[in-house]
């Protein structure tokens, strides 16, 4: 699990959470907001399905962490009246453990498989005859010796679920009948979901304070949900249980997640890359090591919100700040940087 799936203010996930979590997720497409577009699409592919009386195609979902891909599976499985399996590709390192999973399957139950670009080459081989022919071939033995017994398996649907669909081989991404990319949310989605949210956990807000959370929840509805639970903790303890905008800011404030979102993290990089380095360019080691953080960690998690909001650009010669990024921070940026910005 990546910083990115966990609340931006507590390295750990504590079991409430991941209880409330659970609590709020969406129960149908009617339900699920947001995402209007691939609930259409995905929709017409579950009722086709149910008027044919088969399984729906394979879907495969993609899209960065915490916007809905695990709900949409649970989903599709409420929506056919299904049973639901789950795993994951790091789990499944053997042909052998996919086989397992896959001879278990009743009839038309749906098979969740998260981070499907991290499953093994051997088992995604198995894979591949299992979503067309709904077969699995179980070698027995070994070397000149090994038999391979073709072993039937019953009709299934399989929902992957990608953070880098580009790690996908393309035989595999097109055996997907479905393919749905989620985009990230805009304020007015995450306020309907926060106040969604609000009235299942029995919490009153304020005028306002929707928008005060949802405008700091990186536009995901993970995050939301999980500001909206501190700030209800910040309330019940210093405010007498009142969630007006201005606790709300206090409490996010006090968590580090400032106006637009940004982390101690995102604020961490952005202020090596200004005040240590002069807006850059600079690599991407040197930068990680500048704010004692994994490269990979300011790679995929810092780095993708921050060139989102347009904070800081990649450039072939590195890192560099843009005038917002300068700005955001309350810096003035130097002159003698704006021609890197275009890589003069």
């Amino acid at each position: 699990m990546t910083r990115a799936d966990e609340d931006p203010m507590d390295p750990h996930v504590h079991d409430e959470d991941a209880v409330a979590e659970s609590a709020l997720r969406p129960v149908s497409l009617a339900e699920f907001a947001g995402q209007q577009r691939v609930s259409d699409q995905l929709g017409l592919v579950l009722d086709a399905a149910r008027h044919r009386g088969m399984v729906p195609d394979h879907v495969l979902l993609s899209g960065p962490p915490g916007l809905g891909k695990t709900t949409l599976a649970m989903i599709i499985a409420a929506e056919m009246g299904a049973p639901i399996r789950i795993s994951s590709g790091p789990a499944i390192q053997h042909a052998g453990d996919l086989a397992a999973i896959l001879s278990g399957l009743t009839s038309g139950e749906v098979f969740f498989l998260d981070e499907i670009h991290r499953m093994s080459r051997p088992a995604e081989e198995m894979l591949y005859l299992a979503m067309e022919d709904f077969r699995v071939d179980v070698v027995v033995g070994k070397g000149p010796g090994a038999t391979a017994i073709p072993l039937e398996i019953p009709p299934f649907t399989l929902v992957g679920a990608t953070t880098r669909a580009g790690l996908l081989p393309g035989p595999l991404r097109d055996r997907f009948g479905f393919t749905g990319q989620l985009d990230f949310y805009d304020t007015p989605a995450l306020r309907g979901i926060v106040q969604r949210s609000s009235r299942l956990l029995g919490i009153s807000l304020s005028a306002g304070t929707d928008e005060v959370i949802a405008s700091r929840s990186r536009g995901t509805p993970r995050i939301a949900n999980r500001l909206l639970r501190r700030v209800r903790d910040y309330a019940q303890v210093r405010a007498d249980g009142r969630l007006t905008p201005a606790v709300a800011a206090a409490a996010l404030e006090l968590y580090e997640v400032d106006e637009l979102g940004l982390d101690r993290l995102d604020r961490a990089v952005l202020s090596a890359l200004c005040e240590r380095f002069n807006g850059g360019p600079v690599g991407l080691s040197t930068l990680a090591m500048a704010v004692g953080e994994e490269r990979e960690t300011v790679e995929e998690v810092a780095e993708p919100f921050l060139v989102r909001q347009g904070f800081l650009m990649r450039t072939p010669r590195g890192r560099v700040a843009t005038a917002r990024g300068w700005a955001h921070l309350g810096l003035t940026m130097p002159s003698s940087v704006e021609p890197d910005l275009f890589g003069g």
